[in-house]
């Protein structure tokens, strides 16, 4: 497997999880710590803590050192891949729409053109 589909798979991987979508979704307004990030949750510090790191292990998040706070950083680079990914997709299923819609046309002009011929005759 290529590193592209290995780092998908743990982008989706980690992505499966509501908390850690929701943690995903904040950090997409800015910055915050593993304690800010843990306020509105009914869990501890510790098991926040463990949810970013999964974050970070699927490359989506990093944290850096600011004087005593460690930030946490939502890294957008992965979900260009993400995009790509589900871009080529959504333009295959597409594509076999527009034949689908070519077929069933083509299916009604015939049985139109048939319809006639049976009323003319």
């Amino acid at each position: 497997m290529d590193e592209n589909a290995e780092r998908l798979n743990r982008v989706f991987a980690a992505l499966s999880d509501p908390t850690r979508r929701d943690l995903v979704a904040r950090l997409a307004s800015g910055d915050a710590t593993v304690g800010e990030l843990a306020e509105p949750y009914e869990m501890s510090l510790q098991a926040i803590s463990k949810h970013v790191k999964v974050l970070e292990e699927a490359g989506l998040v990093t944290r850096s050192k600011d004087a005593q706070r460690r930030p946490v950083h939502l890294d957008a680079e992965v979900f260009d891949l993400m995009t790509k990914w589900i871009e080529r997709y959504r333009r295959e299923a597409e594509e076999r729409y527009l034949r689908l819609d070519a077929l069933l046309e083509r299916m009604t002009d015939e049985k139109q053109t048939q319809a006639r011929k049976k009323d003319a005759s």
